[in-house]
């Protein structure tokens, strides 16, 4: 089952997702966390609340879908540097209960492995957050003839590369590679939050919402075989489905 929610802008869109994923940390403990513009809106509202008293990360562990690898450790462009700035800096989690895939270089299929045992360990994903791609790409997992399961070490596309390379101060700089959660352990999250604002990302959601078919060439469409998914997005993005 997939449920819409509309903000009237990329604000009110964060705040509305902020009190979704509010609600689902009184039954979670093991959350699903992504990176990029799209989630950072709602991460500085869960920092508010949380500041406000009004909900608590102490007991919470978290996991975050991928990581850009050949980044040196601290680097301000890779995801742990981002999860510490814009959410785990702010709020009351133990940082050593978050953890962010990592491997040493493209070949590493010992730490994808690994990965998926951390995950298994601790239960499984409770609330798994997520952005999509204007391709539809869900994390690293880029349109294919096939998708992964299990978490991988990615090729990034070209399109993939061009959309991060405005993070960085040249094209060539950006990673080409990076490890990813796959499509069956999001899938495997109990509940997952999709997040999408602005007309670029219309065509994916319009499939999603839509669209009358599952298929590995818009990888965001597999979450219409999950029984529990909430979309939210914005009136912009609304009116061009």
């Amino acid at each position: 089952m997939i449920r819409v929610i509309v903000g009237k802008d990329y604000d009110e869109m964060s705040k509305k997702a902020a009190e979704v994923f509010a609600k689902a940390m009184k039954s979670a403990k093991v959350l699903g966390l992504a990176t990029g513009g799209t989630p950072e809106g709602m991460y500085k509202e869960l920092a508010a609340m949380n500041q406000k008293g009004e909900i608590s990360f102490q007991e919470m562990k978290s996991v975050n879908l991928d990581e850009y690898i050949g980044l040196p450790e601290g680097h301000k462009e890779s995801y742990r540097y981002f999860m510490n700035d814009k959410l785990f800096d702010h709020v009351d989690i133990d940082k050593e209960k978050t953890h962010v895939p990592h491997a040493k270089d493209k070949n590493d299929d010992a730490a994808c492995v690994e990965y998926d045992q951390l995950i298994d360990s601790l239960g499984g994903v409770d609330l798994q957050v997520l952005g999509v791609g204007v391709n539809g790409h869900i994390a690293f997992n880029e349109p294919d003839n096939e998708l992964n399961y299990n978490t991988s070490i990615i090729k990034l596309t070209d399109s993939t590369i061009d959309a991060n390379a405005r993070f960085f101060d040249k094209r060539e700089d950006v990673p080409t590679y990076a490890i990813s959660m796959g499509v069956g352990k999001i899938m495997e999250a109990k509940e997952i939050l999709l997040l999408a604002n602005g007309k670029k990302k219309a065509e994916a959601i319009r499939q999603l919402l839509k669209g009358d078919k599952i298929t590995t060439a818009c990888p965001v469409t597999l979450l219409k075989l999950h029984p529990n998914v909430t979309v939210v997005i914005d009136e912009e993005l609304e009116g061009a489905l």
